[in-house]
């Protein structure tokens, strides 16, 4: 399953997706341009791989976000309520 992490800078998609792939938190604030993931997992008794995709969360790479929603099959988005720019973003980009 191709499973695509997608939200604003700094909101804690590669913290959310690390911890879930690892199980380790990570506490520094380190932005990402893309860095991808492969988790085991079982789906209805069958084992199955995630592939999951850790964007960025500039506007900056948006064409590239276009491309991942494309061949995405799964989408995780990651927001911060208390920001009211990312409320908006998020209002735009579904």
């Amino acid at each position: 399953y191709k499973v695509v992490v997608l939200g604003s800078g700094g909101v804690g998609k590669s913290a959310l997706t690390v911890q879930f792939v690892t199980g380790t938190f990570i506490e520094k604030y380190d932005p990402t341009i893309e860095d991808f993931y492969r988790k085991e997992i079982e789906v209805d008794s069958s084992p199955s791989v995630l592939e999951i995709l850790d964007t960025a969360g500039t506007e900056q790479f948006a064409s590239m976000r276009d491309l991942y929603i494309k061949n995405g099959q799964g989408f995780i988005l990651v927001y911060s309520l208390d920001i009211k720019p990312m409320r908006d973003q998020i209002i735009r980009v579904k």
